[in-house]
């Protein structure tokens, strides 16, 4: 049991300490280290990745924990969580010791700009990947595509896109989805 948990370990430990950007720039390395070690199938890996979006905190440590409960329970929940968050925790408290010293230095400036494109990349590139994995039309990228809007060039906190969404989504199941059914029989 040991080696199990510790190949857990490992491989969160991966994916916490080499995918820059966090959030969605995780998503490809978790889903390929997932799906490759038959841990889950891409299907089950995406009905996950759409449930983990839904609960409060950081999706890659959500993800982490459902594999982890999925292999060996609490244990195996423990482990993943902890290896996923760890690496960044020492990275973090690294960089905040050491911080004040290198941040005017000219080189990690450069370092730091550089990094930002590849991060976009990164956030863009599972975006897509669900997209096409969720199968969903032109139409139903559009209520998306406004939210970036919104919160890209207006400044509209994320909070009232989350907001909206839910009520959007309690009118369309409570009312609208009764009405639309009804006209296509």
């Amino acid at each position: 049991m040991v080696l199990e948990y510790l190949k857990l370990f490992v491989t969160f430990a991966k994916i916490g300490m080499f995918t820059i950007g966090g959030g969605y720039a995780m998503i490809p390395l978790i889903e390929r280290e997932i799906v490759a070690k038959q841990w889950m199938s891409k299907e089950e890996f995406m009905e996950m990745f759409a449930l983990t979006q839904s609960l409060p905190g950081v999706f890659a440590v959500n993800i982490s924990i459902f594999v982890g409960y999925k292999l060996y329970k609490v244990g195996g929940s423990l482990v993943c969580a902890l290896a996923t968050i760890l690496p960044s925790f020492v990275i973090m408290m690294l960089i905040a010791m050491f911080f004040a010293r290198f941040q005017d230095n000219e080189v990690m400036i450069r370092i730091f700009n550089g990094i930002r494109p590849a991060v976009v990349a990164l956030i863009l590139f599972p975006c897509i990947s669900a997209v096409r994995a969720l199968k969903l039309k032109y139409l139903q990228l559009v209520a998306p595509a406004i939210a970036t809007l919104l919160i890209w060039q207006f400044g509209l906190s994320p909070i009232y896109i989350v907001l909206a969404g839910i009520l959007g989504g309690l009118v369309y199941t409570l009312w609208l989805k009764e009405k639309i059914m009804n006209k296509e029989v």
